[in-house]
């Protein structure tokens, strides 16, 4: 985001933003930092670039709106000497205890990829798809049937054209989609009961009795939604096609999870190439309106904000074997959690026969295993609990290299960015005032 951008916007939280776009061209560099209010303060700044040979070529400021006694300021300069910037931003954090962030394409030492800080600004990266929703591969069951394509588009649109608090747009499905969604329904209903695990049984009964999930009515996206933020505070969001693995995840952070609405050809309607909203409902959301697999599901899409692109590979592995494919114990027993597997009527039964290879959840193994797309997978991975495969997520997410960590704020839907003392000052304030909540809770227990 440019600054212009920033500045008709009015956003009071940009200035805290790691972000990689619109800078680093011609050779410049952007930085936004900022200062307290004090006499003198921007002159010691910059006299710093000065005496370093360092020359600016822009400079905006404003008043913090998250600190009244700051002020921040945008500067664009040269890139020529990077070594003698690599040391003014030290001195600037250490001596001046200004607080600095590096935007540049270059992921040099001190910068990290852009990611949302708000949930709002999954609107910037919404309709960056990877495959636009109307366009079909030549194998595509529907590629020569010029009406689903169609079709196809109506639901693209819907999804291109949504902007998050928006509701999101009901469908009429017709006859033949709704004859498709049947099929698929009824089937993989007859092996819930003993192949998907618990929280998915416990939570079905409950989408069909609020949500309208019925062999003969496709529910609607807007329903589902509302119904799981009062579950787990988790909603969805129609999405036009595919979108990057990071992306993806970055909406998980938020509880944001990116769903297309289109069905697949009524000519195989136990097959999609693709993930249709058979695929969305019946296997990812039962799972979503579960606490302790939001919170996993959400962990994910948090270790992922900032992170390498090496470990967007391995964390988007590790959501395939776990999310999409996973086995989980049930006693003696295994059953299916990953949506790929609740979703597939062949896979479900596959996924429990004696055919695969069974191995237990290892993040570090997982996340470099490679797998097929097209087929069922040779291997699966088996999580103890939920619980166990959340604190796990959380040991391999310390092995990502960033500067930083962060949490989300339910209250005002942003992440923060704990980098500095104040920021963790706040939530060790926020902390300790759920804990006196927690103390006083159980001495009325007693």
């Amino acid at each position: 985001m440019d600054a212009q951008h920033c500045k008709m916007n009015g956003d009071p939280f940009q200035e805290s933003m790691y972000i990689e776009e619109s800078s680093n061209k011609n050779g410049v560099i952007s930085l936004i930092f900022s200062l307290k209010e004090e006499v003198g303060a921007l002159a010691k700044v910059l006299r710093t670039f000065e005496e370093k040979g360092i020359n600016l070529t822009h400079i905006e400021s404003r008043p913090s709106r998250l600190n009244k006694d700051e002020y921040e300021f945008f500067i664009n300069l040269e890139g020529k000497n990077v070594p003698a910037l690599d040391k003014i931003i030290k001195s600037l954090r250490n001596d001046i205890g200004a607080t600095v962030h590096e935007l540049s394409r270059t992921k040099k030492k001190d910068t990290v990829p852009w990611f949302p800080r708000s949930i709002q600004e999954l609107d910037r990266f919404a309709n960056q798809i990877l495959s636009y929703g109307a366009e079909l591969d030549a194998d595509h069951p529907g590629f020569k049937d010029p009406v689903y394509r169609a079709r196809r588009k109506e639901f693209a649109d819907i999804a291109y054209n949504y902007r998050h608090g928006q509701p999101i747009p009901r469908v009429t499905y017709t006859e033949e989609e709704k004859k498709t969604w049947g099929t698929v329904f009824r089937e993989l209903k007859s092996l819930y009961p003993t192949h998907a695990c618990y929280e998915h049984n416990h939570v079905f009964p409950l989408l069909e009795k609020y949500c309208g999930y019925r062999e003969d009515n496709i529910p609607q996206l807007e329903d589902i939604s509302k119904f799981l933020q009062t579950c787990t505070g988790f909603r969805l969001r129609p999405v036009a096609g595919l979108l990057s693995s990071r992306d993806f995840l970055a909406g998980l952070a938020f509880r944001v999870f990116h769903s297309t609405q289109y069905i697949r050809h009524a000519s195989k309607p136990m097959y999609t190439p693709e993930p249709d909203i058979c695929h969305e409902l019946l296997g990812h959301v039962p799972l979503f309106a579960d606490p302790s697999f939001a919170q996993f599901s959400q962990e994910i899409g948090l270790a992922s904000l900032g992170a390498p692109d090496d470990f967007i590979e391995k964390l988007a592995t590790v959501y395939w074997f776990t999310v999409e494919f996973g086995l989980c114990k049930e006693g003696d027993s295994l059953k299916a959690y990953g949506a790929g597997l609740l979703s597939s009527f062949g896979e479900l039964q596959y996924c429990l026969s004696s055919k695969p290879e069974i191995q237990p959840l290892v993040l570090e193994k997982t996340a470099v295993q490679k797998y097929p797309v097209t087929e069922f997978q040779p291997i699966y991975y088996v999580a103890e609990s939920f619980k166990d495969a959340k604190e796990k997520l959380r040991k391999f997410a310390q092995t990502i290299p960033r500067p930083f960590s962060v949490r989300y704020n339910p209250y005002t839907q942003r992440i923060e960015v704990l980098d500095n003392a104040k920021q963790l000052k706040n939530l060790a304030d926020t902390i300790n005032s759920e804990m006196g909540i927690l103390c006083n809770a159980l001495q009325k227990i007693k």
